[in-house]
């Protein structure tokens, strides 16, 4: 199953142009899915709607079919699970995403947290740090906040 997602997303092992970047989209999409993650797992309960909000996710943004968004998460978790720290997964996204992209990702970790109904002190904590990581002021990061709690779950 690992083969179906790394051939979906160029991770065959070809050193053309195309080929770099497909990788490159690859791992991006694996270090923002981790941020996902990590949001959905903080506060010690990976519920359904938590998972089903993150496949829906990734579908709608990198128009993945169910199959493929499921393989894109469990690579994710897998590589999550094998991090020292979330510097790896947020460096890549500054590295390559534009100040909007990191915008929408925090705007997505918001809408992760509110998920269940609840945010603890745990989501807060990484929520700020996230924002810290993908070098977005305080700002943005209350002006994310505020645009998803106004556009509701």
């Amino acid at each position: 199953m690992i083969d179906l997602i790394r051939k979906y997303f160029g991770k065959s092992g070809g050193n053309g142009p195309s080929d770099q970047r497909e990788e490159k989209s690859h791992d991006i999409r694996i270090a923002t899915c981790a941020l996902f993650l990590e949001m959905s797992n903080i506060d010690g309960e990976f519920s359904e709607g938590e998972k089903e909000r993150i496949l829906n996710i990734l579908k709608r943004d990198y128009q993945l079919s169910d199959e493929h968004a499921t393989e894109l998460m469990e690579v994710s978790n897998g590589e999550l699970k094998g991090s020292i720290d979330l510097w790896q997964f947020t460096n890549l996204i500054n590295k390559n995403y534009s100040l909007e992209e990191k915008l929408k990702v925090i705007e997505t970790v918001w809408s992760i947290a509110y998920t269940d109904g609840e945010f603890d002190k745990h989501e807060d904590y990484l929520v700020h740090k996230l924002a810290k990581l993908l070098r977005l002021t305080h700002k943005q990061l209350i002006e994310a906040k505020l645009k998803v709690k106004r556009s509701g779950p």
